[in-house]
């Protein structure tokens, strides 16, 4: 049965299903996919904890499948590091990145332009360079305000649907099966941040959003760099909202 976009009460089922339950259903939405996309299914690996879990997740479903990361300039020696032994691991784990120059510190200057070019372009380019026809994400409607209105799968782009198998699953959850099945995840966590990004513009953070610590102190706090908000494919958007 071919996948297809699904508009369900999200809230139930996060809140419905135990672990166990979750897990079979991430499985699931990755295995229908890949039987419909075969190797134009791609996982975007942000190198978080989410995206572990669904890189991982997807290799249950089988080990040929490929995978992009995106680094910029701005990431932490840490991130990179990490980045650098999980593509040694997985070979299938491409890596982009813009190296074009632009304004000193836009970071703080303008945080939107600068995830424009350094994390939206480049996934762009991922999506096109890789024939991408349905690219797997780590995002879950539990991490912020700001992503509480997406569905475990969308079509916002014309020709490019989007998987999000752990949207349903929380925080606790994501440590649990990292836990159960001895996940790498990158060291920051260790040292007590819970949503990595880019050095200048991940704090951490103790409060009850997980995403609160991600550019703090300016417009976007607890927000997103663009990549879930902007189009992939601009000529042939659906429904973003920017």
């Amino acid at each position: 049965m071919p996948i297809t976009t699904k508009h369900e009460d999200v809230r139930e089922l996060v809140d419905g299903l135990n672990f166990a339950q979750k897990v079979d259903r991430s499985l699931e939405l990755i295995r229908e996919a890949w039987a419909e996309y075969g190797d134009g299914l791609v996982v975007a690996n942000s190198l978080g904890k989410d995206s572990c879990v669904v890189w991982h997740l997807a290799k249950r479903v089988s080990p040929k499948i490929r995978g992009f990361a995106i680094t910029t300039r701005f990431k932490p020696k840490k991130t990179v590091e990490f980045m650098n032994q999980e593509v040694a691991r997985s070979p299938e784990l491409r890596v982009f990145k813009n190296d074009e120059e632009i304004p000193d510190k836009l970071y703080a200057s303008d945080p939107d332009r600068c995830c424009d070019l350094l994390k939206v372009q480049p996934t762009r380019w991922a999506v096109e360079e890789m024939s991408v026809t349905c690219w797997v994400t780590g995002l879950r409607c539990t991490e912020g305000r700001t992503r509480t209105d997406f569905q475990e799968v969308e079509e916002r782009d014309q020709g490019l649907l989007k998987l999000n198998p752990i949207l349903i699953w929380y925080e606790r959850e994501v440590w649990q099966y990292v836990a159960l099945y001895d996940v790498p995840v990158n060291p920051l966590y260790a040292e007590g941040y819970r949503s990595l990004g880019c050095a200048p513009c991940t704090q951490i953070s103790t409060g009850p959003d997980e995403r609160a610590g991600r550019w703090l102190g300016t417009s976007k706090c607890g927000g997103e760099c663009g990549i879930h908000t902007r189009a992939l494919k601009p000529d042939h958007q659906l429904n973003y909202q920017i």
